[in-house]
């Protein structure tokens, strides 16, 4: 593969604690948050992905973006210790300050997350750039039952609901000529990523089926990202 985007990211190691909870202190010191170790980057090219149609009344864009702007997300990094909260507009420089979260550019990236055999719960996450708006991937490691650990991956986007439903994504593993794709609109992060992953509403491996497509221990992700053509339509008027 020729110029794709690509980005090796440890796992974080923090007891899980569901992003879902009401903020209970202000934002901790920059300090007393652990940084993401995260490494270098490649480029390589893929095949665009089809376009997808969502029908949505236009003029209810501007309501619901009015009914959001007020409405606070807690903190999408799962770290144990961090109570901050806050409006859309902030939560990417807060993740790229606070918890120093970096961001891949394009719209089509791999997504390479090493140690998966580390026991859960473990959570890997990147910030993706495209289409005009910031993207939030989280893959996860957790046992719904006790002793079977399961990987649960999702896209967010950092927006409103209304903003999300524009967009398409698509998540790619692909290895030892198997393929396996999941492709769905995004959530918007004023949903909560714990109520996705309850819910299933995401890619879900268990342990069998991602050691088929790990390598090493690492799981490498293809990531797509479009815009319906409703939404490009309405972008042009």
């Amino acid at each position: 593969m020729a110029d794709e985007n690509y980005k090796m990211v440890l796992p974080l190691r923090k007891t899980y604690v569901s992003s879902c909870r009401a903020a209970t202190q202000s934002t901790p010191e920059q300090g007393n948050v652990p940084p993401h170790h995260l490494t270098h980057h490649r480029r390589h090219h893929r095949p665009l992905p089809h376009l997808r149609h969502h029908a949505r009344p236009h003029h209810l864009h501007h309501q619901e973006a009015g009914l959001h702007a007020a409405q606070v997300t807690p903190c999408m990094c799962p770290l144990f210790s961090c109570q901050w909260e806050g409006h859309l507009e902030v939560v990417v420089p807060h993740l790229r300050q606070m918890h120093r979260v970096d961001i891949l550019q394009g719209a089509e990236i791999v997504f390479l997350a090493t140690d998966m055999h580390l026991p859960a719960p473990a959570d890997w996450i990147i910030m993706h750039s495209c289409l005009g708006h910031h993207f939030l991937l989280v893959l996860r490691k957790q046992e719904r039952h006790e002793g079977h650990p399961q990987f649960f991956a999702t896209m967010m986007l950092i927006g409103t609901p209304t903003q999300a439903d524009c967009f398409t994504y698509r998540l790619e593993l692909n290895r030892n000529h198997r393929r396996l794709k999941w492709e769905a609109t995004p959530r918007s992060v004023l949903e909560c990523v714990d109520s996705v992953i309850t819910d299933g509403d995401c890619l879900v491996l268990n342990t069998s089926l991602a050691q088929l497509f790990s390598d090493n221990g690492s799981l490498a992700i293809g990531i797509a990202i479009t815009a319906t053509e409703v939404c490009s339509s309405e972008a042009e008027m």
